[in-house]
């Protein structure tokens, strides 16, 4: 396979945004409910770890330290799980088969299938799992063990590639093109708070896996020492604060925001808060735009939101495109669409097949969905899917 694929981690993700992206987490948590039947920790584990429902994937230290498990014994049972989910999906003729065959057809060639893959990984800020996603949707759709860890592979070294590519860049002092993203773009979004600014944390709060192998790094003059990220959203927005001269320091995940979702135990790491050369404070959040209104991810900004106003900052939450939360809500919908769902949700909600048939009939996207839940306060939960005219409820903290 040629080694030239180019998918810069700079391109505006709204392309990659759609329902069909999003039912692949929905088929897969599907599996993972039939899972927990036999083994509810495994289950727990393999959904914590790829991010099912559209929180951010999970480093196996983390993991580990919820269950008291070593991080090696998280990556077998992680594993293993991954294996009896395939040959049980396999067997029982899920519905799952059908949908990632059509996706990512056996016959296609590798450049093919490693380019979806990896624009499926940066939409959805799933860099620090992209092998075990790219793996999973392969086997799934019917390929061999062997070609779907060879293609998982070359996924991951595309991005191990540009990571290398990138922190060597900095080390030289010179900012890679495609992180040339607009400071004052972004700032033009932040929702600022009036009152004494309190100062910039001098460490990050994550703790737990802060220098967990899977997490990328790289040196970043600002900060002066090397700093980790998850996903190549957040590089990008890191590169972008040490290369503007309007920021005068920064601190990546400032703080940790606890708080009870789902009967568990949560907690949440703002991206980053950067201290601007006016004195003013902001804390941006990184949170992928297809997945920017659904419900656990709306809560978790609502946390941010309220921190960044306890402390004297700006808030903002950052999708990793031009169209930000402002932007979606007010995303032009016809009329008549807008009208049919609001009238269908005060009778009840839509469940997964409901909103299947409501989006065929009616042509709406997965962002134009994003601007009308934001825009009207609606619920849209992940697992299991439901929309509902209810407000997001706040998370107990």
């Amino acid at each position: 396979m040629s080694a030239e694929i180019v998918m810069p981690p700079g391109h505006d993700i709204a392309a990659d945004v759609s329902f069909e992206l999003e039912e692949l987490d929905e088929l897969v948590a599907e599996l993972l409910t039939d899972h927990a039947e036999r083994a509810a920790r495994d289950a727990r584990i393999v959904a914590l770890r790829l991010g099912v429902g559209g929180q951010r994937p999970e480093t196996l230290t983390r993991i580990g330290a919820r269950y008291d498990l070593a991080r090696d014994r998280v990556r077998q049972l992680h594993t293993k799980a991954i294996g009896r989910i395939v040959r049980d999906a396999a067997r029982s003729g899920h519905r799952s088969a059908r949908v990632f065959a059509h996706r990512y057809p056996v016959e296609a060639g590798d450049l093919r299938l490693v380019r979806m893959l990896l624009a499926e990984t940066y939409a959805t800020d799933t860099d620090l799992v992209a092998m075990e996603w790219s793996y999973l949707k392969l086997r799934l759709a019917g390929h061999e063990q062997g070609d779907a860890k060879r293609v998982a592979g070359y996924v991951m070294q595309r991005i191990l590639g540009w990571q290398k590519k990138t922190a060597s860049m900095l080390a030289k002092l010179h900012v890679p093109a495609e992180s040339a993203d607009d400071l004052r773009t972004l700032l033009g979004d932040v929702e600022w708070s009036t009152g004494s600014v309190a100062p910039l944390p001098t460490e990050s709060a994550r703790v737990a896996d802060g220098d967990d192998a899977d997490r990328g790094r790289f040196y970043l003059a600002k900060a002066g020492r090397d700093v980790a990220y998850d996903s190549a959203m957040a590089a990008r927005l890191l590169r972008t604060l040490d290369a503007d001269p309007a920021v005068a320091a920064f601190q990546e995940e400032p703080t940790a925001l606890t708080y009870t979702f789902g009967g568990e135990d949560q907690v949440h790491y703002p991206a980053v808060a950067a201290r601007l050369t006016d004195g003013r404070t902001v804390l941006i959040d990184v949170v992928p735009l297809g997945r920017i209104a659904f419900h656990h991810n709306r809560l978790q900004s609502e946390l941010g939101r309220d921190y960044a106003r306890e402390h004297g900052w700006g808030w903002l939450a950052w999708t990793g495109s031009a169209l930000g939360t402002a932007q979606l809500a007010a995303r032009p919908v016809d009329t008549a669409i807008e009208q049919r769902l609001t009238t269908d949700l005060e009778q009840g909600p839509y469940d997964r097949q409901s909103l299947a048939t409501a989006s065929a009939e009616t042509g709406l996207d997965l962002l134009d969905l994003a601007g009308l839940v934001l825009r009207n306060d609606w619920q849209w939960d992940r697992l299991p899917m439901r929309l509902s005219a209810s407000p997001a409820r706040r998370p107990s903290r």
